[in-house]
């Protein structure tokens, strides 16, 4: 029997190329999407692989990880296979573009409730299963946003910085049970993230300048297998944006990032 990755937010972007990787290295697929795009994700694993990759087993589950019984959903469908949990990538995530003064509270609130405590629902089951287990791989998407404010996404940010100590908080508490935690922290990705966002009359509106998702995934595929704490996921340019975030102070880096994120008043950016 081939080994079990869950994956939430499988049905496109990093979180399907991540769903990919996997499959590739043998994995049953359980993905997780909020649209009825999840319907098509065996099919669409199919497409990607290499004809000497065959594909395993795909469960899709569409549900919304904001609530608690989207959470609970996936877990049943996860019990249902009786299977042991071999790899848990919890990916999923949004942001909402604009000025703070003029966003709406509830799209906010929402927001908070995938990113957050839909991650933490979800993570209690998977920790709780792989402890037991005493074996297990986690991989939890942040984003390169957590190491800087993020003016004009400016809940987003926050919501990554949250993701990625809790990553690292995790990661030392699993290994006393065998259990490594990785944290993957996406650049700029051309994927419909930022357009989703409402984000296309910014820089980050267009893809063209931005790194392969599919590169992105690799990477953190590859540091979940190798045990790393955590990676920068992108190119050089993403990597040395990591490092100065490292060293800049926060009035620097938020001025920085606004450059990028702040609404053009033509409603295109430019």
């Amino acid at each position: 029997m081939r080994p079990l990755a869950l994956v939430t937010g499988a049905s496109s972007g990093i979180g399907f190329e991540i769903a990919a990787q996997l499959s590739a290295r043998g994995y049953d697929i359980l993905g997780v999407g909020a649209s009825g795009r999840i319907g098509s994700l065996e099919e669409k694993l199919r497409e990607a692989a290499d004809d000497d990759a065959p594909v395993g087993t795909v469960v899709p589950v569409r549900t919304d990880l904001r609530t608690a019984e989207g959470v609970a959903q996936v877990w049943e469908s996860f019990e249902s296979l009786d299977r042991h949990l071999d790899v848990a990538v919890l990916n999923a995530g949004k942001s909402l573009g604009g000025s703070f003064v003029d966003t709406d509270l509830e799209d906010e609130l929402e927001l908070l409730e995938l990113n957050i405590t839909g991650q933490i629902r979800l993570a209690k089951r998977v920790v709780r299963t792989m402890a037991s287990q005493r074996a297990g791989r986690i991989l939890i998407t942040a984003s390169l946003s957590a190491l800087t404010p993020t003016p004009y996404e400016s809940i987003y940010g926050p919501t990554r910085a949250f993701t990625y100590a809790f990553a690292q908080g995790l990661r030392e508490e699993m290994k006393e049970y065998g259990v490594s935690v990785t944290a993957l922290l996406p650049g700029a990705t051309a994927t419909d993230f930022h357009h989703t966002a409402g984000m296309d009359n910014t820089v980050f509106g267009s893809n063209e300048w931005k790194n392969d998702p599919a590169e992105v995934a690799r990477q953190g595929v590859d540091a979940l297998f190798a045990g790393k704490d955590h990676v920068i996921g992108g190119n050089r340019a993403t990597r040395r944006a990591a490092l100065l975030n490292r060293v800049l102070p926060e009035t620097a880096k938020a001025r920085r990032f606004a450059k990028d994120s702040r609404p053009s008043r033509s409603g295109h950016a430019g």
